[in-house]
């Protein structure tokens, strides 16, 4: 092997998301949030479409929505349980919702642009713990076509493939089990 970044496969070998119950503010400044976002789309893009962007919901917009949120839960049958699950859910210091946004092409198939758009997460949360945050992609309530439709600006065709929570970092979370790999690996 030519090149090996040994402290990439530290990182990656100990990443962990963190609940975003635990994160606190202050979130990243704008300009550091746009760094963030600029290491986030260095993804898999087959064709250079982009078929993806980000809205950012920054404090005001969060405790403006909470109870929005907590609203359309309950009018949509859930319990109070579930409404303060969702409304409290907003209570991180930024959410960068990363919308997938699929562009017609006779090569790329939609599925895969949703892919990118999927990768584009994971690469905002790894950005984000790699530069000191904690972090975690999150769906719920808030990424449902209708809500998402009404209150974060998505238009006709698009979807939240996540909602990526960042702020301080609290007590860390404690490692997960993790999968057997060997029993779900097939070598043909």
């Amino acid at each position: 092997m030519e090149y090996a970044d040994p402290a990439t496969l530290a990182f990656l070998a100990s990443r962990r998301s963190h609940p975003p119950k635990l994160l606190t503010g202050p979130p990243p400044s704008r300009e550091a949030l746009m760094e963030l976002l600029e290491l986030a789309a260095r993804v898999p893009d087959h064709g250079k479409l982009e078929p993806w962007r980000f809205a950012v919901l920054e404090r005001g917009t969060l405790d403006r929505l909470a109870p929005v949120l907590a609203q359309h839960v309950l009018a949509r049958g859930g319990d109070e349980a579930a409404a303060e699950k969702a409304r409290s859910g907003f209570g991180s210091p930024v959410i960068v919702a990363v919308v997938s946004a699929p562009v017609e092409s006779p090569k790329v198939p939609e599925w895969e642009q949703f892919l990118s758009a999927g990768a584009v997460c994971l690469e905002l949360v790894n950005a984000a713990l790699a530069a000191g945050y904690g972090a975690a992609w999150l769906t719920g309530p808030a990424a449902e076509p209708d809500f998402a439709g009404a209150h974060l600006g998505i238009g006709p065709g698009e979807r939240i493939a996540g909602l990526v929570h960042i702020g301080r970092r609290g007590p860390a979370p404690p490692d997960r089990p993790r999968p057997d790999i060997a029993a779900r690996t097939t070598f043909l």
